[in-house]
């Protein structure tokens, strides 16, 4: 009888354990900084001596625990992922007692040593830290004119750009400058003012708003750190426009919004050490107006299982009161992209991700007889797919006051490519990734980020090169040698479905909406080569860049898509800034306008299979050899004449300078329409064409 007891006694507290276990893994969420000693060493290592002995701790307490409970797995995979992100972090070496179960942590050893007497030397491991549609901008109209706006992804946030215009003037930035140019009449456009900065500061974005002008600088204090800069300007005077406000973050510019009255600028950057401190720290300091602010320890929050020493700073200014102070919400994690709807904001960062069933193997090797022994031999020894990747998605909500507040995360396999990827509707998230082994898929999350639904997977070994999501429809590219353009349903999130494809030759990297029955994509025009052995036999199949393209999808029939108009521009050594950047694109249904940005360079310019998204991205932004010639081609569309072209219009080319060196930068810039005439920005002239034939009315030296 006392056995009986001893026995139920045992498995309460063992069930008591495993519930704690499970709320507490899924309990810890965000956490605060609570030192300068532990932010020092978050910013030397990337992780805590505390949060992975507690979670290794975990590991090893719970191996008889598991034993009794069938569902171990789900609840040990959570807390296996703050042990391996930890790990991966550091090289630091732990005693461990496998028998006993016991883990004596140390800072000093060099080892990792097996208390029977052995030793063994552990592998280094290295780990690198590092509704949608055809929107428009929402900058106050401060004419009643006709006049474009930045191509932006979501209704009333409006995006920085190179360029803006109000309708009677146009924003523009030429090298270090921002001029400001009177466009009043077009016949006789002239510069009314210019706003010159030290050489140490570069202008990489404006954003208007009312009578106010934001410019966002980028400062490189040194070849290491990026800071950012920005400064507001009252322009109710064009021709004397007066800084009234002013801030600098010691993080790198990554991107910003502005919705309604609330500026929000992200920034990026890894942890600095104080440099005007007596003692070793980290610097917490930012400007603002002139006076050093310093963000205090308390605000800075982190989540335990992702630790970064990459510090993102998301800061709100209020532009109808910029004599408050900015609100600035510090999170220690890295972004590699940003969606941002009226409400809320969703960060992604990307990971190495360890299958679940590999895991689980993992896992039963530390249950097992052999305990840590095993599993350390196991992990070492390279038994998890390292190539494979995961996407964690973090939301924070909009305050009425712009105060920014972190609130759910949630994790996907696979990665997304930029903003695109992502979207929000009725409060609930939606996301692309792609994995080149899977293929890609859509999930879509609700308002805690928690899974809804998500659709079968497309394209297995393709890349995905685009996505747009309209209304409850996403349209989606991959591509090896062809392009199968997809077509999913999400009317029912809890089951998407694939409704069509359309493999067509090349790929789109930006698809944008034409009307609710008809896309554009814009990408490039491949030519399959198949080659074949002796028998007759495929045995590989390559394709080559001919040109840029642009094509017009009738998508009316959602399973069965079909292109109904393209045009080939250039050949392989063509390019344009609409490949990378979706704000280059000038369109209007209603004028029946298309007009991009063009580059022709000496040398080839080719994709191939082995190339990744981001590779190709970077060849694009990379090209340095001499242009042949760049222009700005402008074309009429509708759907009954597809693409007709009109003319291209070309500036004096011009050699620029960043940060002191020489760099070939393109001086077409963008366009823009006001009223019936077509403006062409660069950095050295703006010139005025009629719309309808492109008729030269007139044009001004900027420099």
């Amino acid at each position: 009888m006392k056995k009986i007891k001893v026995a139920i006694v045992v498995l309460i507290i063992i069930a008591i354990t495993g519930l704690f276990v499970l709320v507490g893994v899924n309990g810890k969420d965000v956490k605060r900084i609570k030192s300068e000693k532990q932010l020092l060493q978050i910013s030397k290592s990337g992780y805590l001596d505390s949060e992975f002995s507690e979670s290794l701790k975990e590991l090893l307490t719970h191996r008889a625990e598991a034993l009794y409970d069938p569902f171990y797995y789900s609840e040990m995979l959570d807390i296996f992922d703050v042990f391996d992100n930890s790990y991966k972090k550091n090289t630091r070496i732990y005693d461990v007692d496998y028998n006993s179960g016991d883990v004596d942590i140390t800072t000093t050893d060099v080892e990792y040593r097996v208390k029977d007497g052995s030793s063994n030397s552990p592998e280094t491991i290295l780990y690198n830290l590092t509704d949608s549609g055809n929107t428009i901008g929402t900058s106050t109209k401060t004419s009643q004119k006709d006049y474009s706006k930045t191509n932006i992804q979501v209704e009333n946030v409006d995006e920085a750009d190179i360029n803006k215009t109000d309708g009677d003037y146009i924003y523009s930035i030429s090298g270090y400058q921002v001029v400001i140019t009177d466009v009043k009449n077009p016949n006789e456009i002239k510069v009314a003012s210019r706003i010159n900065q030290s050489t140490s500061i570069v202008p990489e974005d404006i954003i208007l708003y009312n009578n106010k002008m934001v410019v966002i600088y980028e400062r490189v204090p040194s070849s290491y750190y990026k800071n950012t800069v920005v400064k507001t300007y009252d322009i109710s005077s064009r021709e004397n426009p007066k800084e009234i406000k002013s801030f600098e973050l010691n993080q790198g510019y990554y991107t910003s919004r502005c919705i309604g009255n609330k500026l929000f600028v992200i920034a990026s950057g890894k942890l600095r050490e104080d440099s005007d401190s007596n003692e070793e720290a980290v610097d917490r300091s930012y400007n603002e107006d002139g006076l050093k602010k310093e963000i205090p320890l308390k605000e800075i929050q982190y989540l335990p299982h992702n630790l970064s020493s990459i510090l993102t700073v998301v800061t709100t200014e209020d532009l109808d009161n910029v004599n408050e102070d900015i609100k600035v919400s510090p999170f220690l994690m890295n972004v590699e992209s940003a969606y941002v709807s009226e409400n809320s904001i969703y960060l992604l960062s990307e990971t190495n991700n360890y299958e679940k069933a590999e895991k689980k193997e993992l896992l039963k090797k530390l249950f097992s007889f052999g305990g840590t022994y095993a599993f350390r031999n196991a992990y070492q020894n390279g038994s998890t797919n390292a190539s494979s990747r995961y996407t964690e998605i973090y939301k924070f909500s909009i305050g009425k006051d712009g105060k920014v507040k972190y609130e759910a995360k949630n994790k996907v396999d696979g990665q997304a490519i930029n903003q695109y990827s992502m979207d929000e509707r009725n409060g609930h998230f939606r996301i692309a990734t792609y994995d080149m082994s899977k293929g890609a898929k859509i999930t879509i999350y609700d308002e805690n980020l928690k899974e809804i639904g998500k659709s079968d997977r497309v394209g297995k070994n393709e890349k995905m090169y685009s996505t747009r999501f309209m209304g409850d429809k996403v349209y989606l590219v991959t591509y090896k040698t062809i392009d199968p353009l997809f077509v999913i349903d999400l009317s029912d999130e809890t089951k998407p479905r694939i409704l069509g494809e359309l493999s067509i030759p090349g790929y789109s990297t930006y698809l944008h909406p034409y009307d609710e029955n008809h896309i554009i994509g814009i990408g490039m025009e491949t030519e399959e080569t198949t080659r074949k052995d002796s028998n007759g036999r495929v045995i590989s199949t390559t394709a080559r860049v001919k040109g840029m393209k642009m094509a017009l999808f009738d998508i009316s029939d959602v399973r069965n898509p079909k292109q109904i108009s393209q045009t080939v521009i250039g050949d392989s050594r063509t390019t344009s800034a609409i490949l990378t950047n979706p704000k280059a694109l000038l369109f209007s249904k209603e004028k029946e306008l298309i007009a991009i940005p063009v580059n022709n360079y000496t040398e080839d310019f080719s994709i191939d299979n082995s190339d990744t998204y981001e590779d190709m991205v970077k060849k694009y932004k990379s090209r340095s050899t001499s242009y042949i010639s760049e222009g700005y081609i402008v074309y009429k569309i509708n759907v009954q004449d597809g693409f007709v072209k009109k003319g291209t219009i070309t500036h004096d080319y011009t050699q620029t300078k960043k940060y002191g060196s020489s760099s070939a930068k393109s001086k077409l810039l963008r366009g823009l329409y006001i009223e019936n005439n077509l403006y062409t920005v660069s950095e050295n002239q703006i010139k005025v064409n009629k719309l309808d034939n492109l008729e030269s009315v007139s044009e001004l030296k900027l420099k």
